[in-house]
């Protein structure tokens, strides 16, 4: 894992992303699984990436763990990096060991004497024969930690396996601790009532990881260092998957980058083999990746991070401790609990689950700083876990001035007493609003405010206790324009906590989140009956009733100009299309009467806007025709087409922004940094160039850019031709923007 040749790779992978509203109530997908699976695309696309217990675990830990432990230098991509002079590792290795063309890596595994004449081998020893490995023990950890979910990574990139393989004599039994890793842990892991992971890191084996070590004189040698031969090499990848399904039955099988490298045939068996291996264990099984599968059928991995707002499909990130390394090495560092908890908490928000790895000795010894770091979590989700197991991500994610998340290779970051990240139930009739951090006696949500929701259903408001189903009740909250303002029981905390819950009950379901509403819905023709007034965004049956209207019933709509309305037959947007370009008061007109399940609201493409921030008054302005990343700017409104933008939808979610004059796109140009200047370039389809436009009420939106997770920025009273900035949404009206049609 790690090294910077990863981000290529993760970044290469498709993600379809889209916001929160087009999320369904239960699960990601409503297609029922078949029966038996062939080696086909269309056959493995039909499986179900993210079985609603999955969707429920959240939390999972991993565990980087083998030969390359027991050097305690560089990383757990030491096998590779001592081969290769001028690095680190080479030149550590040379000292302590000798050169690596008289001291290889196999003898790791086969255990050979260093300079100083000390014996060095992967050798740990149980605690039954007086060792101080314990698979039981480590499993009761990951209990006590609150994972729902663990398991081995049973090979890495070395190529040696982690379980008595016969398609490899390069594994545990053959070699080093003389022991089959895999089954103890299978066991000890199932045996804590724990769904079973096991991770598979083994195609950049014969991909480059060994690129270079010099060729081996024996055929064994060369299924180790990854020099047998492509189709050879192909087989084997398969052959290793197969021994792990038929010998651990896991529940998810992780894989690590370069599967696209992997021969097409050989993927599609497996993937295949594993699903029809699941049915007849009877079980629902989840596939991850990172490239060479797609999201159909599998479940996309980030590294290290996660998207900056909700991301559908259902997806997973595998995090660590550490990070610095995988493995455990001398001196290694750690995040904080508070870190590592927050950021479990966000990529909840945003659909997500968390694998965290952990890194233990060569002999066992799980350090006691990891130890800490797993327990702390532990102690929130014992305490607080209902707001975190089995929810469901909510119309928006959360809000607040800390940055989470954007990518893979995203550092976990602790947030602060003005955070908050919201998740519901699965019934959709409870809301849970997290700070990250202890707010005082009172606090305020600013996207529960009366312009975004009507909260006339709510019948309490409780903070979550220290003691798991224990509750304080809170006054009646007191809403505005500005938010929901909170009264908390004390200024200081009443208990300690990394973050507190608040807990919103409702009648019914949670109201729908919008604006005043730009379009109408209507239940009868001519504008009568029930009436929905509907903010820009996305509506999936269930959030059309609890809006007041139920599954086809619309009969006329009121679109006002600059905007349109898609209607789909099915729900979640499937089906049938329709295109409401403006009102329309009958749609038996066009067939589409009582016919609409679910629907978006959305900017009309072919219009023009001028877009106005809400503190300084100024319009976005391009500077006309410009050269490719010209900052953009702001200037009092005159007509200009240099003010004038285009916002096409981009059908996940997010829009393009473009200028009436040069043609070029909005660009947050992969900036990160609060302050950072908004760009313009012409339009490439990548994410930076892409904007989540959100109603937060009174007609007023923020503009987030998909890249850089910030939003547009005004900067305050500035003069005109000052920088459009991006920054971090904190509820200020700098950061506010009003869409007027031209």
């Amino acid at each position: 894992m790690t090294i910077s040749r990863r981000v290529f790779l993760s970044s290469a992978a498709g993600v379809v992303a889209a916001v929160a509203a087009d999320l369904t109530l239960g699960t990601t997908r409503a297609l029922a699984a078949p029966s038996s699976y062939s080696p086909t695309w269309a056959s493995v696309d039909q499986h179900p990436p993210a079985p609603e217990w999955f969707q429920d675990a959240k939390f999972g830990i991993y565990f980087h763990w083998g030969a390359f432990s027991v050097p305690a230098y560089d990383n757990e991509w030491y096998p590779r990096n001592m081969y290769i002079p001028g690095l680190g590792a080479n030149s550590h290795h040379v000292a302590t060991y000798g050169d690596p063309s008289v001291w290889p890596y196999n003898n790791f595994l086969d255990g050979a004497r260093d300079k100083a004449g000390n014996w060095v081998q992967f050798a740990p020893k149980l605690v039954s024969q007086g060792g101080r490995f314990d698979p039981d023990a480590w499993a009761q950890l990951f209990v006590n930690a609150g994972a729902k979910f663990a398991g081995p990574v049973s090979e890495h990139h070395d190529g040696f396996s982690m379980w008595n393989s016969s398609a490899n004599e390069w594994n545990s039994v053959q070699h080093g601790p003389r022991l089959d890793l895999l089954a103890l842990f299978r066991d000890a892991i199932r045996g804590k009532g724990l769904k079973l992971l096991v991770a598979m890191h083994h195609a950049f084996n014969f991909n480059g990881f060994y690129d270079h070590v010099p060729a081996q004189p024996t055929a064994g040698l060369k299924k180790l260092y990854g020099q047998l031969g492509t189709a050879a090499e192909n087989q084997l990848w398969f052959d290793k998957l197969k021994e792990v399904v038929d010998l651990a039955q896991p529940d998810i099988l992780w894989e690590d980058f370069d599967l696209s490298l992997v021969d097409e045939s050989q993927r599609l068996n497996f993937l295949s083999y594993y699903y029809n291996q699941a049915i007849s264990w009877g079980r629902e099984v989840v596939a991850t990746y990172k490239d060479g599968y797609n999201n159909n059928g599998e479940m996309f991995d980030y590294e290290r991070g996660g998207p900056a707002d909700i991301t559908s499909p259902y997806w997973l990130t595998d995090d660590s401790v550490s990070d610095s390394s995988w493995c455990y090495t001398v001196g290694i560092g750690y995040y904080s609990t508070a870190q590592m908890l927050h950021a479990l908490i966000d990529r909840i928000s945003k659909n997500g689950n968390m694998l965290l790895n952990i890194a233990p000795m060569a002999d066992g010894t799980i350090p006691q700083g990891q130890q800490d770091v797993l327990l702390g979590l532990g102690d929130h989700l014992k305490r607080f876990g209902e707001s975190l197991y089995a929810t469901r991500a909510w119309t928006v994610h959360g809000e607040g001035p800390t940055k989470m998340g954007g990518g893979s290779f995203t550092a976990p970051v602790a947030g602060t007493n003005r955070d908050f990240r919201f998740t519901r139930d699965k019934a959709d009739t409870v809301l849970y609003a997290t700070v990250l951090g202890w707010p005082g006696n009172s606090t305020t949500i600013t996207t529960l405010a009366s312009g975004r929701i009507d909260l006339g259903s709510l019948t309490s408001v409780r903070l979550l206790n220290s003691n798991s189903g224990t509750y304080i009740d809170l006054p009646t909250p007191t809403q505005s324009s500005d938010g929901l303002h909170i009264s908390l029981p004390s200024a200081s905390a009443p208990f300690n906590a990394l973050a507190y819950v608040l807990k919103f009950t409702f009648s019914g379901q949670i109201p729908v989140l919008g604006g005043n509403g730009v379009a109408t819905a209507y239940s009868d023709v001519s504008y009568a009956g029930t009436a929905a007034k509907l903010g820009l965004g996305s509506y999936t049956a269930a959030q059309l009733q609890s809006a007041g209207l139920a599954a086809r019933t619309i009969s006329s709509l009121r679109i006002p100009a600059g905007y349109q309305v898609i209607g789909y037959s099915g729900d979640n947007f499937s089906g049938t299309a329709w295109t409401f370009p403006t009102d329309n008061a009958d749609l038996r007109d066009t067939g589409n009467n009582d016919a609409v399940t679910s629907l978006k609201v959305l900017f009309d493409p072919a219009k023009y806007f001028r877009l106005t921030n809400v503190t300084d008054g100024l319009t976005l302005d391009s500077g006309g025709n410009v050269a490719s990343g010209s900052n953009l700017k702001q200037w009092t409104w005159d007509g200009s087409p240099n003010l004038q933008w285009q916002a096409v939808d981009l059908g996940n979610g997010y829009y393009r922004l473009v200028n009436r004059t040069n043609g070029m796109a909005a660009d947050g140009w992969g900036a990160t940094a609060n302050g950072a200047p908004a760009q313009q370039a012409p339009w490439n389809g990548g994410t930076n160039q892409q904007w989540q436009i959100t109603d937060r009420g009174n007609g007023r939106y923020t503009i987030a850019n998909r890249t850089t997770g910030l939003v547009l920025d005004g900067g305050g009273q500035v003069t005109s031709g000052s920088a459009t900035k991006q920054w971090a949404w904190t509820g200020s009206t700098n950061l506010l923007w009003t869409f007027t049609v031209q």
